[in-house]
C-alpha cells in the first residue's frame, strides 16, 4: 500500500509538473530586435530603438535585443527570460555576446538576461544598476520608451567597453544579403535575355545577359564572386532557356538548388548561435 501510494504522488507530481509546463508563455520565432507584443510602443519608436541596435551590431558584433510581453503566466521571468534567449540564440557562436532585455508589462516586471561572452561587462551587479537606476524610474513614469531608450543605450556602453573579436566584414555578409535583389536579377536574366537571345543570336545575347546580370550583382553586393557566380547563371539561363521540352529543368527556370531558398538565403534578422548559462538579473516596478 505505502509503494501504491507513493507511486499515486510521483503521478500526481508529474501531472502537476506537465500543466505547468503546458501553461508556459510561447516564445515566437525571432524576427526582429525589437518585439512588442504588448502594443505599449509607436511604430516610429519600434524603429528608431531596431535602427539603435542595429547600427551597434554593425560596429561591435554583439546582439541586443527587447522582447516586451503581456505576462510570463505562471512562469518567473527568471525561467522565461533564459528560455527565450536560448530559443532565440542571440550572439556569435562562439562569442556568446547576446544580451535580451524581457519586459512582463502586466507582471511589472523585467529581466536582462546575458549570454556567457558578456557576463564579464554586463555582470549581475551590472544589470541590476541598469535596471533599478535607469528603466524603473522611467517605467513608473509610464515612459516605456524612454526607459528601453536608456536601458539599452547604457547596456551599448558597457558592452563597447568590452575586448570581442571584430564584426564580420560586409563583403562577409554578402551572400546573405543580396537575397532579397534576387527577384530583380531573376527578371533580368529573364526579360534582358529572351530580347538579346533574338537579336545577338543564342550564345552571344546569353553571354551579355550574364555580363549584365553579372555587373549589376556586383552593384548591388559588392563582391567580386558574388557577381561572377551570378553572372554565369544567367549566362547559362539564357543558354539553355527554351531548349527541348520545357527547357533543361522540368518547368523552365532556375531551382532552388541554383539561386532560390536553398541558395543565397533572404536575409533578414536572427541570432547567431549565442550560448546563455542563467546570468543577469531582475526587477520590479
Amino acid at each position: 500500500m505505502a509503494a501504491l501510494a507513493g507511486l499515486r504522488l510521483i503521478f500526481l507530481a508529474f501531472l502537476c509538473w506537465s500543466c505547468l509546463a503546458g501553461a508556459a508563455e510561447p516564445v515566437l520565432p525571432l524576427t526582429a530586435r525589437v518585439t512588442d507584443r504588448t502594443g505599449t510602443l509607436a511604430p516610429d519608436q519600434v524603429a528608431a530603438l531596431e535602427r539603435t541596435l542595429q547600427s551597434f551590431e554593425a560596429s561591435k558584433g554583439s546582439q541586443i535585443a527587447i522582447l516586451m510581453v503581456p505576462t510570463t503566466g505562471e512562469e518567473p521571468i527568471e525561467q522565461y527570460a533564459l528560455r527565450a534567449a536560448e530559443k532565440w540564440k542571440l550572439g556569435r557562436q562562439g562569442v556568446d555576446d547576446g544580451a535580451l532585455l524581457v519586459v512582463a508589462k502586466d507582471d511589472r516586471a523585467m529581466r536582462i538576461e546575458v549570454g556567457y561572452g558578456l557576463e564579464g561587462a554586463l555582470n549581475d551587479a551590472t544589470c541590476k544598476r541598469i535596471i533599478s537606476d535607469i528603466i524603473t524610474p522611467r517605467f513608473r513614469q509610464g515612459d516605456f520608451y524612454g526607459g528601453l531608450s536608456d536601458g539599452i543605450g547604457r547596456m551599448i556602453r558597457v558592452v563597447q567597453g568590452e575586448p570581442l573579436p571584430p564584426p564580420a566584414r560586409p563583403a562577409d555578409r554578402q551572400t546573405g544579403g543580396i537575397g532579397q535583389h534576387l527577384p530583380l536579377l531573376i527578371v533580368v536574366a529573364l526579360v534582358m535575355g529572351g530580347i538579346l537571345r533574338a537579336v545577338l543570336g543564342r550564345l552571344l545575347g546569353a553571354a551579355a545577359t550574364g555580363g549584365v546580370a553579372g555587373m549589376l550583382a556586383w552593384w548591388l553586393a559588392g563582391a567580386l564572386s558574388l557577381a561572377l557566380m551570378v553572372g554565369i547563371g544567367a549566362f547559362l539561363l539564357t543558354l539553355f532557356s527554351g531548349l527541348g521540352r520545357g527547357g533543361v529543368w522540368p518547368g523552365g527556370g532556375w531551382r532552388s538548388g541554383g539561386f532560390g531558398s536553398g541558395g543565397f538565403g533572404t536575409g533578414g534578422f536572427g541570432g547567431g548561435g549565442g550560448r546563455f548559462g542563467g546570468g543577469g538579473a531582475s526587477g520590479r516596478w
